[in-house]
């Protein structure tokens, strides 16, 4: 169904004028803990999964819970649009809260703040990441029915409830309901605005490796005064070989890291070279002055486009309260890189390992534990749907929409693509200060309200 102009102006109204009660259910949403990788939070991850369900029911879509091994997936269907298909996904569940005492509120009894600036602002776990935004989507639907009492296009809803636990069902999910959900594009709302008033697509999603060194020497731990310099130390050993993988100017020394990574679109090289983005601003906001990176590399490209290889943990020997003088038996790093498009995680994987390897000495020895692979996805930037949702982000935000990478990684863009063979278009509405994953999480209020709106737009230029 195409929108007429005054029907979408009396949508974007509806949007505006329901902004209260969108929040009062975003709220009941908030509330309830659905933490997917604690166990003892199972029951409240089918509580989320039910009033989602609910809701859509609601709304005159055909909803429903549906099993897997692990938490439930929601899927929706409205299918009495003509024109183009379109899956909207996003995910239910959120992070643990912990630290809690570094938190200002309860982290689900959600609280409506006025910041310094004025600004009211959403603090509940999950606000941000992903109840606020999975609802901007859910409320566009629910302000475009109470217009027309259709939708513009065929759409399609998943809401997945094990994102935040590495997603262990989505595969088997994914290939047992390809035709039901195979749709001609996918839309994803779980990513950044630039800034605060410029909206963006994100193009660009680093791929992941996760791997876990175990360096073993020693048979069992040794006293430090009867076996020191004696014995081989694994901290030393590990030590040295996690201070290898870079070289002096802040590159990844791993051999073979940078075979298959590309340079940066010309469009988009252009693009970054107008934003406004400082470096030093960037790095002063956690405390820092000195980009610590390739050094031939902007520090934009180096948190969106380009590979890394970080250092997540290290543990070895005694680490509680007080001292004890012991030479461990073992020590083991975490260690992930992020990848771009074109490199292969079992590649990269294996150069990790090959690297290690030669560095461990000959009575020692070492294990290798994965945590995870995902290619990087780069979207393509000259089709139409991707066109359209620009378009419709400049009208609504009334600044040119612009077209960035991310740092982080979304597993489920790969699997939509490798799976059921479909481009994304990932739109979201977060600020870089919504302290996802940490205490205080927070959502603007007019980043919903605009997200609401922005839908709308998006739904009815998709649909002309």
């Amino acid at each position: 169904m195409i929108l007429s102009q005054d029907e979408l102006a009396r949508a974007l109204e509806a949007a505006n004028a329901g902004l209260d009660t969108a929040l009062e259910r975003l709220d009941a949403l908030l509330r309830i803990p659905s933490i997917s990788t604690d166990p003892a939070h199972g029951a409240d991850c089918r509580a989320a999964a039910d009033w989602l369900a609910a809701e859509l029911t609601a709304l005159g879509f055909d909803a429903s819970v549906r099993d897997t091994p692990g938490h439930a997936m929601v899927v929706a269907h409205d299918r009495a649009a003509a024109g183009p298909h379109v899956l909207f996904y996003g995910h239910y569940d959120v992070q643990p809260v912990d630290p809690i005492d570094l938190w200002a509120t309860r982290p689900f009894e959600p609280e409506i703040v006025t910041a310094e600036n004025g600004e009211r602002r959403i603090v509940a776990r999950g606000a941000s990441d992903d109840k606020g935004q999975l609802m901007t989507f859910v409320e566009a639907c629910r302000a475009l029915r109470a217009v027309s009492g259709e939708l513009p296009a065929r759409i399609t809803i998943l809401l997945e409830g094990e994102e935040e636990s590495g997603s262990p069902s989505l595969a088997g999910f994914l290939d047992a309901a390809a035709d039901e959900l195979r749709a001609d594009i996918a839309l994803v709302c779980d990513t950044d605005m630039w800034d605060r008033h410029t909206p963006a697509v994100t193009t660009m999603l680093r791929g992941l490796v996760g791997e876990e060194i175990v360096v073993t020497c020693a048979d069992r731990d040794l006293h430090s005064g009867m076996y020191g310099s004696a014995a081989r130390n694994p901290n030393h050993v590990l030590a040295g070989i996690l201070a290898s993988l870079h070289d002096k100017d802040g590159a990844v020394a791993i051999a073979g890291f940078y075979d298959d990574v590309a340079e940066l679109p010309a469009e988009i090289a252009e693009m970054w070279a107008g934003l406004d983005f400082s470096a030093a601003d960037f790095l002063a906001e956690v405390g820092l002055r000195i980009p610590a990176g390739e050094r031939d590399r902007s520090v934009l490209q180096q948190i969106t486009s380009r590979p890394t290889c970080e250092i997540n943990g290290m543990t070895g020997g005694y680490t509680g309260d007080g001292f004890k003088t012991v030479i461990p038996a073992r020590a083991s790093a975490k260690v992930s890189c992020r990848l771009v498009a074109d490199q292969d995680p079992q590649k990269i994987r294996d150069a990790l390992r090959a690297h290690v390897r030669a560095r461990i000495p000959e009575d020692c020895g070492v294990e290798f534990i994965e945590h995870g692979a995902a290619p990087a996805i780069a979207v393509p930037v000259d089709g139409s749907y991707l066109a359209a949702a620009r378009q419709a982000l400049t009208e609504e935000w009334n600044e040119p929409a612009v077209l960035v990478g991310s740092g982080g990684s979304i597993p489920v863009v790969g699997e939509f693509k490798r799976r059921l063979d479909m481009d994304t278009l990932l739109v979201g509405f977060a600020q870089a200060d919504d302290n996802i994953h940490s205490p205080n999480e927070k959502y603007d209020v007019e980043s919903f309200r605009k997200g609401i709106r922005s839908w709308i737009r998006i739904l009815a230029a998709i649909a002309t």
